[in-house]
């Protein structure tokens, strides 16, 4: 059990670093930045499907005897509370746009929304980590990675929405990185929470696999769909597989 509480803090540890990556794309011109960040959704968006299909599933299978009706249930709970909570960001957003007409203030209710917005998001990366530790060691490495691969993305794309908010850069980075620490709120949740709940990676894995779904098909396959470059697009495909080759290799290792 040690063992199990070193590798998943570590684990989201390194989820926590990746939240400071927005310093180096500072001297990245838009052009290429959007270029970088294109092939990396791909990757992200096949190591989620990947991840879901070969390793959050199968586990999930293995532990109940079967797909029950219980666990497509929670996939789909899993979908919907995604859902919601990124309706919610969004829509405080907007509410802010409309009620102060695109007025700029020292640092917009957006962007503060979009921390809490991002705590909540780590928050339940860190519970996903853990739980998936607790199945065991390669499970957790592969849903590790596929939370690193999508955070990539989503951090650059965060720390973009801080500075329009009106932060400052070291700010920015200061806070993007703060509210990652939720996700060791998260990870020491579900490892204490194994103790006095039977069968706990039963309820939350499906929960992940909904969530994982819900980000890879919702977030980042419709961002693909922008390119509609022949060349980009063979490339995008070929980063999508990538991904999920990735998944399949760690297989092996378990």
């Amino acid at each position: 059990m040690n063992g199990v509480w070193f590798y998943a803090l570590g684990s989201v540890l390194i989820v926590s670093i990746i939240s400071l990556i927005g310093i180096f794309t500072l001297g990245l011109q838009e052009k290429q930045l959007k270029a970088f960040l294109l092939y990396f959704v791909s990757f992200a968006a096949g190591a989620l499907f990947g991840d879901v299909f070969l390793h959050l599933l199968p586990d999930i299978v293995a532990q109940t005897g079967g797909f029950t009706l219980q666990a497509s249930f929670l996939v789909l709970s899993g979908i919907v509370l995604s859902f919601i909570v990124e309706k919610i960001v969004h829509w405080r957003h907007c509410h802010y746009i409309d009620h102060n007409h695109g007025k700029k203030d020292p640092v917009h209710p957006f962007a503060v929304m979009s921390l809490l917005g991002d705590a909540v998001h780590n928050f339940l990366d860190g519970i996903v980590i853990g739980v998936s530790y607790l199945v065991s060691i390669p499970v957790g490495v592969a849903t590790t990675l596929a939370v690193v691969f999508h955070e990539i993305p989503q951090e650059i794309g965060d720390f973009g929405v801080l500075l329009q908010g009106g932060f400052t850069k070291g700010k920015a980075l200061f806070y993007n990185f703060l509210v990652a620490l939720t996700s060791f709120v998260g990870v020491i949740l579900a490892l204490f929470l194994n103790r006095y709940v039977v069968a706990l990676p039963q309820y939350l894995l499906p929960l992940a696999a909904g969530g994982f779904l819900y980000i890879a098909g919702s977030d980042l396959i419709p961002e693909l769909h922008k390119e509609v470059k022949s060349w980009k697009s063979i490339l995008e495909l070929a980063m999508f597989l990538l991904g999920i080759a990735v998944m399949a290799v760690l297989l092996l290792w378990g």
